[in-house]
């Protein structure tokens, strides 16, 4: 299908793009701790160039390294020792037909204090040998440090804390207002210095700026508090700064957040609601920005804009509607945009001008390229399954990059232009097609090697066929149907039907076995197990049984217990999630745990923790609270049990005592996680020589 629409040249300012497709700013951590451009960095957005997109615009850039790091190996733009990296860059994205703007940035009070006044002198050690090494221990124990001594509070309009982040908060004096300012400015003229094609100032997602322009975080009494013209008046000196310094032939861009979503997670109307949101866009195009990219929400309000799998894609399409109605100026906004008929069409609705997608091209950089040659079976779709996200903060006080679920390769691409060919026909044999299988097989035979793989059930897939069925899951399925596509187009041969043992295995004679049959429900010994109302996640959600009108307690509340929970929730039962900890889904990713309990509030389920199940009895189940050491009963009319899953190892231990030199024990089969472990453990068992 030819999308014309989107394949359209635009402008922004005098600046020339290609097509509608923006790359919009996500920090991936791939840089340097002094703020310049590493190698990885530059091929990573290299990579997305010559992958076709119009416009890249860089992850967050900070202007400040003492108040205002974002996070560890983000770019800087804080003084002009960065600017000869940044210009290598850019000339390296200008051998493409792609722009590259930069996003220039503070967090405010979304920081963490162990971030702040020691970034400096990080900056000047990390040019060490083995600093990355050191990092994360360096910064471990300047935070048990300040702990002990005293810990600086981060910067805001206002002292109203984060609750995401929970940091102690100062409001910023005037004189340091005027200063941050100066800042931004300077910055931008470093991003123009460095060749980038134009500068994004960045006033979303709760930052410093939107903090500024809220009620709900800004309680100045001078001249950037009280009145709309005062909030404002920040942003305003910003812009006019960044235009009087780098002239009106260099295109400013302003992302903002037009609703803040607070009614949603606090039932109030605090904060940016759309009529301000629009009134603050109205304004920013008057000073003469060259695009307005529309988003949402703050960190507490985190799912407002960085969406779970749940969402609709095109949910939020209505904010940037509004804007475009109100403003002359292009406009950018990414939507949860999951298609290109999906970007065609509200191209065509005049609902933007330019169509952002982040998530989608950490997945695939080929992302536009395939949809211009009409390749779009080949594209490695985003999930939302938001374990981007969750690695970047798990990783970020480690020196560790951001990592996708479904891209195993982010950030080192080049690794399979370059990946030898080198299987030469030698047989290799993948037990299971789950997402680990399929992986393994997927890299085997780009490796050129001669691929079998064998599933005992009728249908690739393993746990995400059962994962994608509570409501709202079934992109999750989309990583199955596109990894069996890839293995097929390759020539991988699947035998479904089929239960591998040792003895098929060895009379194969393969080069190497990949085990990936991954787990099994983990049955509790408990008292009344068997009987007849005690039923598992698998019946419940493959349709084995249908309740309604019931009341069912589910016990353990980990990710499948509250997705499980909220399916039988939607049909209309009362629900009852028991959990032993003290704290629900303990281990899981917060974004997707506040989904899932969103949904819960929703049809008023009960989510009892700290109770320990003792007995499964006809009309009720026995339970033990810990905190009070006394028994109680609930009544229920059925069980359900998500207390988890047990690896599958007999196979690999099998194959091991008989002598199987290459073999390899991935996914679930190692233990029981995510996509992005079972993903990461078959690629490296299809490319270890």
């Amino acid at each position: 299908m030819k999308y014309t629409k989107l394949f359209e040249p635009g402008k922004i300012g005098t600046v020339k793009i290609g097509n509608r497709v923006v790359m919009t700013a996500m920090e991936v951590d791939l840089g340097r701790f002094d703020g310049k451009v590493s190698q990885r960095l530059s091929d990573y957005y290299y990579e997305r160039a010559r992958g076709g997109v119009g416009l890249i615009i860089t992850g967050i850039a900070r202007v400040d390294s003492f108040t205002g790091v974002g996070s560890p190996m983000q770019l800087s733009v804080a003084n002009f020792s960065t600017v000869r990296s940044l210009r290598k860059l850019t000339k390296r994205i200008h051998t493409t037909n792609t722009k590259i703007f930069c996003q220039i940035h503070h967090p405010g009070r979304q920081s963490y204090s162990a971030e702040m006044y020691i970034w400096p002198l990080i900056a000047a050690v990390s040019k060490f040998p083995g600093f990355g090494r050191i990092f994360g221990p360096m910064v471990s124990f300047y935070r048990k440090w300040m702990k002990l001594t005293f810990e600086p509070a981060v910067v805001s309009a206002s002292a109203v804390k984060c609750t995401h982040v929970n940091q102690k908060v100062r409001a910023l004096k005037t004189f340091e207002v005027r200063r941050l300012v100066k800042k931004f400015i300077r910055g931008a003229q470093r991003v123009q210095a460095a060749g980038f094609d134009g500068v994004e100032i960045h006033a979303a997602h709760g930052y410093l700026i939107q903090q500024f322009l809220s009620p709900r975080t800004n309680k100045r009494t001078d001249e950037y508090g009280g009145s709309f013209e005062n909030r404002f008046r920040f942003l305003k000196e910003i812009i006019e700064g960044v235009r009087n310094a780098c002239g009106k032939d260099f295109p400013i861009s302003l992302r903002l957040s037009v609703d803040e979503f607070y009614r949603d997670a606090e039932g109030d109307e605090q904060g940016i609601t759309l009529p301000m949101g629009i009134k603050i866009a109205e304004a920013a195009a008057a000073l003469g920005i060259d695009a307005l990219n529309v988003s949402s929400a703050t960190y507490e309000t985190i799912n407002d804009w960085l969406e779970p799998i749940t969402y609709e894609p095109g949910w939020r399409a209505y904010l940037a509607k509004a804007v475009k109605e109100k403003v002359s100026v292009p406009v950018i906004a990414a939507n949860l945009i999951r298609s290109a008929e999906q970007a065609e069409k509200q191209l065509e609705e005049g609902i933007q001008d330019f169509i952002g997608m982040g998530r989608p091209f950490l997945c695939d950089p080929e992302l536009v390229q395939k949809i211009s040659e009409e390749r779009e079976e080949e594209i490695v779709s985003c999930i939302g399954c938001l374990y981007c996200f969750e690695s970047l903060l798990a990783g970020a006080w480690k020196g560790k990059p951001l990592e996708c679920a479904r891209n195993p390769v982010l950030g080192q691409e080049q690794i399979l232009r370059e990946m030898p060919k080198d299987g030469a026909g030698r047989r290799v044999v993948v037990i299971g097609a789950g997402p680990a299988g399929l992986t393994a097989a997927y890299y085997a035979a780009l490796r050129g090697f001669d691929v079998d793989v064998y599933e005992k059930e009728a249908e690739s897939g393993g746990q995400v066929l059962l994962a994608e069925k509570p409501d709202g899951k079934l992109r999750l399925g989309d990583c199955i149907r596109e990894d069996y596509r890839r293995c097929l187009s390759l020539g991988v041969r699947f035998h479904f039907n089929q239960e591998a043992d040792a003895e098929s295995v060895l009379k194969t004679d393969p080069e190497r076995v990949i085990v990936a049959v991954g787990s099994q429900p983990f049955l509790p010994p408990i008292k009344g197990r068997e009987k007849s109302n005690c039923y598992s996640v698998e019946t419940v959600l493959n349709g084995g049984v249908s309740f309604r009108n019931k009341t069912v307690s589910v016990i353990g509340s980990g990710l499948t217990g509250l997705e499980t929970a909220a399916f039988l929730a939607e049909r209309g039962n009362r629900v009852i999630v028991i959990e032993m900890c003290d704290e629900i889904a303990p281990g899981a990713y917060i974004q997707n745990v506040e989904d899932a309990l969103a949904r819960l509030k929703k049809h008023k389920a009960q989510v009892m923790v700290s109770r320990k199940l003792e007995e499964i009895k006809e009309n009720s189940v026995e339970v033990t609270d810990l905190k009070e050491n006394k028994r109680e009963e609930i009544a229920c009319d059925a069980v359900v049990l998500a207390v988890g899953n047990r690896s599958r190892r007999e196979l690999y231990e099998e194959l091991k005592k008989r002598g199987v030199k290459k073999l390899f024990l991935i996914g679930d089969a190692v233990r029981p996680g995510k996509i992005a472990d079972a993903v990461r453990t078959g690629y490296q068992a299809a490319v270890e020589k």
